[in-house]
């Protein structure tokens, strides 16, 4: 299957610098929409679905190769290289950040940096590291989801979105999570929920933007610290927001971030 079908591929913009979008858990490239305008006229812009999310090609899921992040990366690499991008800017949110850095440790030759927005590359504590869930926690969302997939979607929607003043933007989130096959987003929800990158994001190659809410349940304050202390050239910055998804609650306070790291 040509990757292009396979991941809904979309390629938007102009300009000589590439940005590739690449989404979270339980979102589709639709997530992106409110950041498109102030990149549209100077950066050609990539844009996709994970494997299962989306209008990704649903029979291209298999449980086997998806159950660990790895593979969404190698599916990242295949869309850069059928699309023959050369040193495009990788922007990833939340596990698709975690995603990027992997395609990035994998193939460093390929990009020129990275915005990584939310991302954490592990949501538990452990042996002194605050990732912001005890397993028990992690475990019992899991078997909510389990057990009533929809009834956890419009519970971890709001969660997730932080945005109590903005109703609207959780009912999108939670309407996104419930598009997903419940199947597929169990799965994809245990490999990023349980997953432990700490060890990979020193192998880092390229230059980062971290950007991390002030106020974001998902992925606190102390895990944009641990990164910016162990990726070799980081820079973090902090927006005055809360919530997880910032490209959505505050999209020209993301944007400015982007626009000033890129420029400089």
């Amino acid at each position: 299957m040509n990757v292009v079908q396979r991941n809904n591929v979309h390629v938007l913009g102009k300009g000589e610098q590439t940005l590739v979008f690449v989404n979270g858990f339980g979102c589709d490239q639709t997530m992106w929409r409110y950041l498109l305008p102030s990149f549209s006229q100077a950066y050609n812009m990539v844009l996709f679905d994970h494997v299962g999310a989306g209008l990704s090609a649903a029979d291209a899921y298999v449980p086997e190769r998806y159950a660990k992040l790895q593979s969404y990366a190698d599916d990242l690499l295949e869309i850069c290289e059928h699309l023959r991008l050369e040193q495009p800017v990788l922007v990833g949110h939340s596990v698709g950040a975690m995603i990027g850095a992997l395609a990035t440790i994998t193939r460093p030759e390929l990009f020129k940096q990275a915005i990584l927005i939310g991302a954490s590359p592990c949501y538990m504590n452990l042996n002194g590291y605050y990732g912001g869930f005890e397993r028990a926690d992690l475990e019992a969302m899991l078997e909510f989801m389990e057990r009533d997939y929809v009834s956890w979607a419009d519970t971890f929607g709001p969660f997730i979105m932080g945005a109590p003043d903005r109703p609207s933007l959780a009912a999108e989130l939670t309407h996104s999570l419930c598009q997903t096959n419940p199947v597929i987003a169990r799965q994809f929800a245990r490999v990023t929920f349980l997953s432990d990158n700490r060890q990979d994001v020193g192998q880092i190659p390229v230059p980062c933007l971290l950007l991390q809410c002030e106020q974001d349940l998902i992925a606190p304050p102390e895990v944009g610290n641990f990164l910016q202390a162990n990726i070799p050239a980081s820079q973090l910055v902090t927006l005055p927001v809360s919530g997880h998804c910032p490209q959505l609650s505050a999209p020209a306070e993301t944007a400015q971030a982007m626009e000033l790291y890129l420029a400089a």
